[in-house]
């Protein structure tokens, strides 16, 4: 079949897919299922890596199953324990080899359930995913790149139970918003885990490359169990199935390489095939440059994106625009094959006020903070209600990091860790009530605090750990453990086998996981991952951080530092701590989705997940189809 006929059956084939959901009337609807949230329908996530004696192997506790459930572990077809396994969804097989296959049957009421899907060893202590490195080229000005992989998000896009993941490929020559300059294209692939990749999202000419213009998000909006992708598009870009959004010769770059001109648009695509679904006026617009804060294109182009469930049940998309100035956060809803506004927050109304302005962060949080099942954005400084309303300002300002979770058990509700930028704000590093903006405590440093890290590192205090740049090591409450704290306050990662969270950073490039010695105050290293980079220059980002396979605790993907692979790194280390998977809790999952927006940061739980933590409840979760 030649290229033409190829072209005319893919284009046709995306129609039909777009049409069969406009009409689908088999989407789950949010009546009936009370007050549970729309989650992915995961499978067991079996994961088996070589071990210096036999195999580890790991498996998911799902969130719609009971946390009395046991199991029985399967090798070559031969059950491998004696009795079920009931303390963990974990198992140290000896007599596993490099060659053995394992499955995985839940135990319920003493009856055995379906096999999970079968699961061979890793040849070593990580996978790597092959993926395809886009040709270089050079700019208008002469200027030649190449490409690295780089952020890298994941979701079921075909409806398997298994994890596909989404990667953005960045040139050699992305730019800071500050910096002038013409950049290569910027591509979005989708891979499954062997390799096989789906489909690659070309975004064209008229989409700067840089960390703070596009923010992917992936996810399954309208419930039929496939995630979608969303980003902002524009005149040039051409989707998984070869179909060019707007005009396909239309060039709105300036001589300074920005794009300050023509239409810029939201467009929702296929997971599976990543064709185009939908395509809007992306809201909100750029309008006049000068009104967000300068007039050669640093603040207009500012770009915030998140999802939250506004009505408890059901996902929405966050997209927003602007944080050193003006702030403009919109919500959307993806449903049946339509893409429709639910509400937008801009400082410039009269309702919001000025003083909301300037309050953003170089990414944001979303978390249901005031208890009423809906999600709020944590939008740095300010806080924005389920409905789009002003919840609260702290008026600290614009900042580089933050972290959101129960960070202190002994206090009810939830809690922000967050640093800043300006000199003169009154903590260059603070904690604050997740619902009121309510500052607990913090510290004047009178300088721009560019780095914060909130993590259990240490289980003689109960509770998280806060530490910043110029600020030593803190208790939840604020009682100084150290006037120096761990020189890790990149990521941080549940890694080993006790509640602590360890260290996840980079030394020249290379990613690493370290543990904080709490008695010699120093940090032991865990993990060197050899031939690997890390991303983002300083701030020394994986790919991705997240639970993607196994149980509760973290893998990890570095890229290849060729960028041949995305390279998987588990753990190995048995615990007897048994957690659902933390793919299934509400601010978990949605911090997996924004974790690769501006400045990137680490997923955090919805309860206190370390030393002396309470059980925590089985999660209200209904699965997609």
């Amino acid at each position: 079949m030649d290229k033409r006929k190829r072209f005319l059956l893919r284009s046709t084939a995306a129609l039909l897919f777009a049409a069969t959901l406009a009409v689908s009337p088999a989407l789950p609807q949010p009546e009936a299922h009370a007050a549970a949230r729309q989650a992915e329908k995961l499978n067991r996530g079996v994961v088996a890596v070589p071990m210096s004696s036999g195999v580890f192997v790991s498996w998911r506790l799902l969130g719609t199953e009971d946390s009395t459930v046991s199991f029985n572990l399967y090798r070559n077809g031969t059950k491998v324990n004696s009795t079920p396994i009931t303390n963990s969804t974990n198992y140290q097989d000896p007599g596993g080899t490099t060659s053995s296959t394992y499955t995985v049957k839940a135990v319920v009421n003493g009856t055995e359930q379906t096999a999970s899907p079968a699961a061979g060893v890793w040849g070593s202590g990580y996978l790597d995913v092959p993926i395809q490195k886009p040709a270089g080229g050079t700019t208008p000005d002469g200027v030649a790149y190449t490409y690295s992989a780089n952020d890298a998000s994941v979701g079921d896009l075909d409806g398997d139970g298994d994890y596909e993941i989404v990667l953005k490929w960045d040139p050699s020559n992305s730019k800071d918003n500050s910096q002038s300059g013409y950049t290569g294209n910027v591509y979005l692939d989708a891979y499954e885990l062997d390799g096989t990749r789906k489909w690659r999202i070309d975004l064209g000419k008229n989409i700067r490359a840089g960390a703070h213009y596009t923010q992917f998000l992936v996810y399954d909006f309208d419930g039929d169990g496939k995630a979608e992708v969303v980003c902002k598009t524009a005149d040039g870009t051409k989707d998984g199935a070869g179909v060019t959004i707007g005009s396909s010769t239309a060039d709105y770059r300036n001589s300074s390489g920005y794009i300050l001109d023509g239409p810029e648009y939201l467009t929702v695509f296929s997971g599976t095939n990543g064709a185009a679904l939908s395509t809007i006026d992306y809201v909100p617009p750029r309008g006049t440059v000068s009104s967000w804060g300068d007039s050669y294109g640093n603040r207009v182009d500012r770009f915030l994106a998140g999802v939250a469930y506004l009505d408890g049940v059901r996902p929405s998309i966050i997209m927003a625009r602007g944080y050193y100035t003006r702030t403009v956060v919109v919500a959307f809803d993806w449903r049946s094959g339509s893409l429709t506004r639910k509400w937008t927050f801009d400082s410039n109304s009269s309702t919001n006020g000025s003083a909301t302005a300037g309050q953003g962060n170089h990414n944001l949080s979303i978390a249901d903070v005031d208890g009423d099942g809906k999600d709020e954005i944590a939008y740095g400084s300010l806080g924005i209600d389920d409905n789009g309303a002003k919840l609260y300002v702290t008026g600290l300002g614009h900042g580089d990091a933050m972290h959101l979770s129960d960070l202190n058990p002994d206090r009810a509700g939830l809690e922000v860790f967050q640093v800043h930028e300006s000199t003169s704000a009154a903590y260059g590093a603070e904690i604050h009530d997740a619902k009121t903006g309510a500052v607990l405590w913090g510290k004047n440093t009178g300088a721009d605090t560019g780095r914060g890290m909130a993590a259990d590192i240490d289980p003689r205090y109960k509770g998280a750990e806060l530490w910043a740049s110029g600020v030593g090591l803190h208790t939840v409450t604020g009682t100084q453990i150290s006037s120096s704290a761990p020189g890790s306050i990149n990521f941080a990662i549940w890694w080993d086998g006790d509640l602590s969270r360890e260290l996840l950073d980079h030394t020249g490039g290379t990613g690493k996981i370290d543990k904080w010695d709490y008695n010699a105050g120093s940090l032991t290293r865990l993990l060197t991952a050899t031939g690997t980079s890390s991303n983002n220059s300083t701030k020394g980002n994986p790919s991705l951080q997240a639970d993607l396979i196994g149980d509760w605790r973290e893998e990890v993907i570095w890229r290849t530092s060729d960028s041949t692979a995305l390279r998987i790194y588990t753990t190995n280390a048995v615990t007897t701590t048994k957690l659902h998977t933390l793919m299934h809790d509400p601010v978990y999952r949605l911090g997996v989705a924004w974790q690769n927006v501006g400045y990137n940061q680490p997923p955090h739980t919805s309860y206190y997940l370390g030393t002396g933590m309470s059980t925590p409840a089985k999660p209200s979760i209904y699965t997609t189809p």
